[in-house]
C-alpha cells in the first residue's frame, strides 16, 4: 500500500505538467512581441538622452519575449520551475544602466513577458496602452523652467563684477576653482529658455574669458 509521501511525490513529480499547445504559445509570443514594439516606437519617439542606442531598444523587445519564454516554460512544470530558478540565479548583469528611465522601460518589458506568459493578454494590451499614455504625457510636458550648468572663466579681479550679475540668477554653486590668478566657476542655473541673456552680460565683463552655459540632463557623470 502506497504512503501519502509516495502519493505526493508522484503527483508532484508527474502530475503537474501542463500540456503546451502550440496556438497557446504562439499567441502569448505574438502578444509579448506587439507589446514590445510599442515600448519600441514609444522609446525611439521620445528619447530625451545624448545618444539614442537602438541596440538597447531592441533588447526592450527581445527581453519581453524571452521572458515570455521563461513564463510558459516554468509553468508547465513545477520541478523545471525550481531547476530554472536556480540556474537564473546565478546570472550577473555588469551593464551599467546610467539612465533611470531606463531601468523603468526594463522593467516595463519584464512585466509584458510575464502577463504574455501567463495568458493574460487583455492585461498586458491594456498596462501597454495605459502606461504608453501616462509616459507620453510626461515626458512631453513644457516646462518653461531648464535647469543648466553655467561655466565662467576669468581672471580674480572680475570676480566681483561676476557675483553682480549672477545675484540677480537663481543659481546654485557646483565648484568654484582657483589657479594662477583665474578663476572657473561651475553653478547650477535655473532659468528660462527666453531669459538667457545674463550669459551674454558675463562674456562683456571686462577679464572674462569665456562663458558657457549647458543644458543640464543628468548625463555628464560618465
Amino acid at each position: 500500500m502506497k504512503s501519502f509521501s509516495d502519493i505526493f511525490k508522484k503527483s508532484f513529480m508527474e502530475g503537474n505538467a501542463v500540456d503546451l499547445q502550440i496556438p497557446n504559445v504562439l499567441m502569448a509570443l505574438i502578444s509579448s512581441f506587439l507589446c514590445g514594439m510599442i515600448i519600441y516606437f514609444i522609446y525611439r519617439k521620445f528619447y530625451k538622452g545624448i545618444i539614442y542606442n537602438n541596440n538597447f531598444n531592441i533588447l526592450l523587445v527581445l527581453v519581453s519575449l524571452i521572458t515570455t519564454f521563461i513564463v510558459i516554460t516554468i509553468s508547465s512544470n513545477v520541478v523545471l520551475s525550481l531547476g530554472m530558478v536556480g540556474a537564473l540565479s546565478i546570472v550577473r548583469f555588469r551593464t551599467a544602466v546610467k539612465d533611470p528611465l531606463d531601468v523603468g522601460f526594463l522593467f516595463w518589458a519584464i512585466s509584458i513577458g510575464i502577463t504574455c506568459g501567463a495568458g493574460l493578454y487583455f492585461m498586458s494590451f491594456l498596462s501597454t496602452f495605459v502606461i504608453a499614455v501616462i509616459y507620453v504625457l510626461l515626458i512631453t510636458y513644457k516646462n518653461t523652467a531648464r535647469v543648466y550648468l553655467l561655466i565662467v572663466k576669468f581672471k580674480n579681479e572680475a570676480n566681483e563684477d561676476v557675483q553682480k550679475i549672477l545675484v540677480n540668477v537663481k543659481h546654485v554653486l557646483k565648484n568654484k576653482t582657483v589657479l594662477g590668478g583665474k578663476t572657473e566657476l561651475t553653478v547650477e542655473v535655473k532659468a528660462k529658455v527666453d531669459n538667457t541673456s545674463f550669459v551674454t552680460l558675463l562674456s562683456e565683463v571686462e577679464g572674462v574669458y569665456s562663458a558657457a552655459l549647458v543644458e543640464y540632463t543628468g548625463d555628464f557623470g560618465e
